[in-house]
């Protein structure tokens, strides 16, 4: 289901059933969908009636609308507040390079320790704050913030269905709202869609960016815009979303992530060695704290991959300065993040080159200003046997509409080691 109180019921009531939580995309496509529901193993899936019809499934569906309201006037045993915190309690899917998403496994304590160490103090979250959100509530931002850190603080929370700049503006103007939370793409949204006039919020006070790498000019831009401090954040699913975090007071280094969570630790380290590296040196940002996962559903050999010795190996690159503060540079794992959406080159090519007239295709992320990274195709095909609107329209028939590639390039080849691995920046320097 979408943004909507249903769904944040449907979180806290499986979780309170002692039962786990897997959140779904609904806008992942019927393949993604199948897929999911098969690696899962779920045994009840639940929908909102609009979805209802459009679900081809064995697994038993249930309808959400009105059915709370419902079951609360029913009789029935409480079920006994004796939940284990270090159980798995929900499993959020994410896309690795191989292709075929994960499900990560998160526990309770995971995510609250997140709330206590970031949310709460870093916010000031209580009751006298409403936080306004339009993320998607199947990402793990949104069910750390927007979810478990407004029930444990007590804090309101203000939810829009979608993401539109001109609501989100008159919402702002309009209601006590002191708190927004986006990924980067919102941000410079509001701020084109302001276009130099004030903001003239209520309220607000603070906005939050995580989910994608923020920009230093955009930063720069929404505070010029709106008076309002936009703080930014590092975090990943595996991590029940936060690793670092600026804070509202003291030095907010430009394009900087912030400082790790108090109880967190972190390492730059180099890939190859595994030795660390010196300040202002790149190295692979690797995690040990409360809130790593539990690890990949039913993938052992990849949960031993990224967790060694207690640390989680994020895949991403990042230099800290000499007081501590990170700056995310790259990724040695070649996802694709549009507008906070993880797209994994090898599910896109897969979907690509199930056309008949493709031979090999390829993926990488272009540099977009209000998105972060948009997917660009190189396709090798047989000639006059197919066109880019073909294939885009191919590809939107099996893709999610964020991993469909907004270019479609062709090529003669595709560029490969000699182990047959695509060598990606060889294709991303013909975008220049």
């Amino acid at each position: 289901m979408g943004n909507a109180v249903e769904a944040v019921e449907s979180y806290l009531a499986v979780a309170r059933a002692g039962a786990v939580g897997a959140f779904l995309n609904p806008a992942a496509g019927k393949s993604e969908l199948a897929y999911m529901l098969e690696d899962s193993g779920a045994e009840l899936l639940l929908v909102d009636s609009a979805r209802r019809e459009q679900i081809k499934t064995d697994v038993d569906v249930v309808a959400t609308d009105g059915a709370f309201e419902e079951l609360a006037g029913s009789a029935g045993p409480t079920p006994p507040d004796d939940l284990d915190l270090d159980a798995p309690a929900w499993m959020l899917y994410t896309s690795g390079t191989t292709g075929r998403p994960k499900g990560v496994l998160l526990s309770q304590r995971s995510c609250l320790w997140v709330v206590a160490s970031c949310w709460a103090p870093v916010l000031d979250l209580g009751p006298d704050e409403e936080l306004l959100s339009a993320l998607p509530l199947f990402h793990s931002y949104a069910l750390d913030l927007t979810v478990v850190a407004i029930v444990a603080t007590g804090a309101s929370l203000r939810l829009l269905p979608r993401f539109s700049p001109a609501r989100a503006i008159a919402t702002l103007r309009e209601e006590p709202v002191s708190l927004f939370a986006g990924v980067p793409t919102m941000f410079h949204y509001l701020v084109e869609h302001l276009d130099g006039e004030p903001l003239r919020a209520q309220r607000l006070r603070l906005c939050v960016s995580a989910g994608a790498i923020l920009p230093a000019a955009l930063t720069e831009a929404f505070e010029r815009a709106t008076g309002v401090p936009l703080l930014d954040g590092y975090g990943i699913t595996e991590t029940s979303t936060m690793v670092t975090m600026n804070w509202p007071t003291g030095a907010r280094p430009p394009g900087s992530c912030g400082l790790p969570l108090p109880g967190c630790a972190v390492r730059l380290v180099d890939p190859g060695t595994g030795a660390d590296v010196e300040p202002e040196e790149e190295g692979e940002l690797i995690v040990r704290g409360p809130q790593v996962m539990l690890g990949y559903h039913n993938r052992p050999e990849d949960t031993a991959e990224a967790l060694q010795d207690g640390w989680y190996h994020t895949g991403d690159l990042a230099r800290a300065d000499r007081n501590g503060y990170l700056t995310i540079t790259g990724r040695i794992k070649e996802l694709i993040i549009r507008g906070g959406e993880n797209i994994a080159p090898a599910e896109v090519e897969q979907a690509i080159t199930e056309h008949p007239g493709v031979t090999e295709a390829a993926v990488v992320g272009r540099p977009d200003e209000a998105l972060g990274e948009a997917v660009a195709a190189f396709v090798v095909a047989d000639e006059g046997a197919v066109q880019a609107e073909d294939l885009r329209g191919f590809a939107a028939e099996r893709l999610a509409d964020f991993k469909v590639p907004c270019e479609f390039h062709f090529v003669e080849e595709i560029p490969r080691t000699g182990s047959g691995k695509v060598m990606r920046h060889r294709l991303a320097e013909l975008l220049d």
